[in-house]
């Protein structure tokens, strides 16, 4: 059997669809988040994830020699809307890297609800983290100079600035929630790190395994035999970047790129 009717074949099994869309949290985590979406709502899935250290949603991002997208432009919406349907979960987290590369609230706001709005057109449960916006406003004039140096070496946003527009993205996200109908995840500071927006190592799996209480409790049992506290699934094959530039030149794969132990596949945008 060659590589795509493999995938073809793991296509046709799949229960349901699971859309992932953030930053570095999310990258550090995906196996475990994958993992725990599927004991919670089911396996073997379709995964659709746009993801990447750094990421934004509504502009393009470098990091080190290496370039993506913003979310928002990405060609993950594209492969949504060619799939067929199948019941649908989305988790959209790590919303704020826009803000230290410039992004004013309102621009912001508009990439994320636009993402909302082609996961709502494809009846997607949806479950957004707001900002860590306590574990923000808690960080120091000097820790903020030495994490934003570290993280966004251009910019030159001052801490004052950049809880501003962290307080306007949060009312906002918040509004959003109430207008489009999605459940809106409250961050406690008690996750965080010393940086006030990576999720503490300790702490990854209590921080996601309370996330995903808020996604509808699967009818049956999953497949993929995953059991409480320990992680089963490993990478058959590990999935790269649909499309990303490395010292500016682009580079291309093929999606699906990944597989995991379970049969599910994994795009990554």
């Amino acid at each position: 059997m060659t590589r795509q009717e493999n995938v073809r074949t793991c296509v046709v099994h799949a229960h349901n669809r699971i859309v992932l869309l953030g930053a570095s949290n999310l990258t550090l985590s995906l196996r475990l988040v994958i993992q725990l979406m599927q004991r919670r709502v089911g396996s073997p899935s379709e995964i659709l994830t746009a993801v990447g250290h750094g990421r934004a949603y509504g502009v393009s991002s470098q990091v080190m020699w290496r370039g993506l997208p913003g979310i928002a432009a990405c060609g993950l919406w594209q492969q949504l809307d060619s799939m067929q349907p199948r019941p649908t979960v989305a988790m959209l987290t790590d919303i704020g890297n826009d803000i230290l590369y410039g992004l004013p609230p309102e621009q912001i706001l508009h990439s994320v609800e636009w993402c909302i709005g082609q996961l709502q057109h494809h009846a997607a449960q949806i479950v957004v983290t707001n900002l860590p916006i306590a574990s923000i406003e808690g960080l120091s004039e000097r820790r903020y100079t030495f994490f934003r140096t570290m993280f966004y070496s251009s910019s030159q946003m001052s801490r004052a600035q950049t809880v501003d527009c962290a307080r306007a993205v949060h009312q906002g996200l918040t509004e959003m929630a109430s207008r489009r109908h999605f459940k809106l995840y409250e961050q406690k500071p008690i996750w965080f790190g010393l940086d006030g927006i990576h999720i503490d190592y300790l702490q990854r799996q209590a921080f996601y395994q309370d996330i995903v209480q808020h996604f509808p409790q699967a009818c049956t049992p999953s497949d993929s035999g995953i059991n409480q506290g320990i992680i089963t699934l490993s990478w058959q094959r590990r999935p790269v970047f649909a499309y990303k530039t490395f010292l500016n030149r682009p580079i291309h794969c093929q999606q699906p790129s990944g597989q995991l132990t379970d049969g599910s596949i994994v795009c990554k945008y």
